[in-house]
């Protein structure tokens, strides 16, 4: 796990928001890109910051690209803080 990119992409509010979204199930770019008030470009850059730490996964289906939560990573980096916490 790069945890450094991880943590980097849960930094931003509006890639936890996205992180959110995808908790539903998978939406597609346009579907994400609704809800916010920022351009299509800069969703797409917190959508690739995303990708690149394997917190969400892409696939394409004709025209349209969805995006799906990675959950995997997320366990990973919740096993990480309870180990960096200790045991009570």
């Amino acid at each position: 796990m790069a945890l450094q990119n991880t943590l980097k992409a849960l930094a931003d509010p509006i890639r936890r928001e996205i992180l959110n979204m995808l908790k539903k199930g998978r939406l597609s770019a346009g579907e994400i890109s609704a809800n916010f008030t920022v351009t299509d470009a800069s969703i797409s850059r917190h959508l690739s910051v995303l990708k690149e730490a394997d917190l969400i996964r892409d696939s394409r289906e004709g025209k349209f690209i969805f995006y799906e939560l990675n959950a995997s990573v997320l366990e990973e980096i919740m096993l990480w803080i309870t180990d960096l916490k200790g045991e009570q």
